[in-house]
């Protein structure tokens, strides 16, 4: 990583959780502008919940988030929106009785958008042109694969600055994997930067430049990509190698 790069979005010492339970513990992590950054954890380990505390769905205990320079730890959810911070959560959370192009319009619901939905719908529609086709099919006909197309446009109506995904490829087969990471990819070409959790490793190190390991609720690895690859701990614990 390039330190002189000051990081687009920045996690200094986060403690957070629910209720009495504490799942982050002095979390510190750096999101460069233009980069694709992958957080990396077994399940329950607070990745989630990480970006839950990112997108202000969830109050951070103690720390400070940076974003752009400027501290956003007690900036309610709407406002992170309006400054380009957009979740795309785990599960989808469609509206299944309404259209494709209904769910899409969902994510442009803050005023400032509005004058620009002709052309975000164009732009989600060049990049799934499956949702072009089914625009006026009812989301929760669709297959496990368009709907997720549907999450990720729906979170690209908002215009995002700072994409958080929360595990993409859940529940896909596959070959629908493939073609998910593919849109991952053009959409960080389009100068979209990502935080990407996802229990998919191998392909979550393949379309990301940076790379953390998160492991109940601390951050225990970090490192580019292919430091990450070549970790023994990372290799048995998340990419099925046998140690030797």
């Amino acid at each position: 990583m390039n330190a002189t790069t000051v990081p687009l979005l920045s996690l200094t010492d986060i403690a957070a959780g629910y209720g009495e339970t504490q799942v982050l513990w002095g979390v510190s992590l750096a999101v460069r502008g233009g980069q694709v950054t992958a957080l990396l954890g077994p399940n329950g380990a607070g990745k989630t919940t990480t970006l839950r505390v990112i997108a202000g769905l969830l109050p951070a205990w103690g720390g400070t988030l940076t974003f752009d320079g400027q501290d956003i730890t007690r900036l309610p959810p709407h406002e992170r929106v309006d400054r380009g911070i957009v979740l795309v959560p785990e599960g989808r959370q469609l509206w299944p009785r309404m259209t494709v192009e209904e769910n899409l319009l969902l994510g442009a619901y803050r005023p400032h958008l509005r004058a620009r939905i002709p052309q975000n719908l164009e732009r989600v529609y060049t990049l799934f042109p499956r949702l072009a086709e089914r625009r006026r099919q009812l989301a929760g006909t669709l297959s496990g694969g368009e709907q997720q197309m549907v999450a990720l446009g729906r979170g690209m109506m908002a215009e995002p600055r700072v994409l958080l995904l929360d595990e993409p490829s859940l529940g896909l087969a596959p070959r629908v994997v493939a073609d998910m990471f593919a849109v991952i990819r053009a959409i960080a070409e389009q100068g979209v930067t990502i935080l990407l959790v996802e229990q998919a490793v191998t392909n979550a190190l393949a379309v990301a430049q940076y790379g953390y390991v998160l492991e109940t609720g601390r951050i225990v690895l970090e490192g580019e990509t292919a430091q990450l690859r070549a970790n023994p701990h990372v290799q048995q614990a998340y990419l099925g190698v046998l140690p030797t």
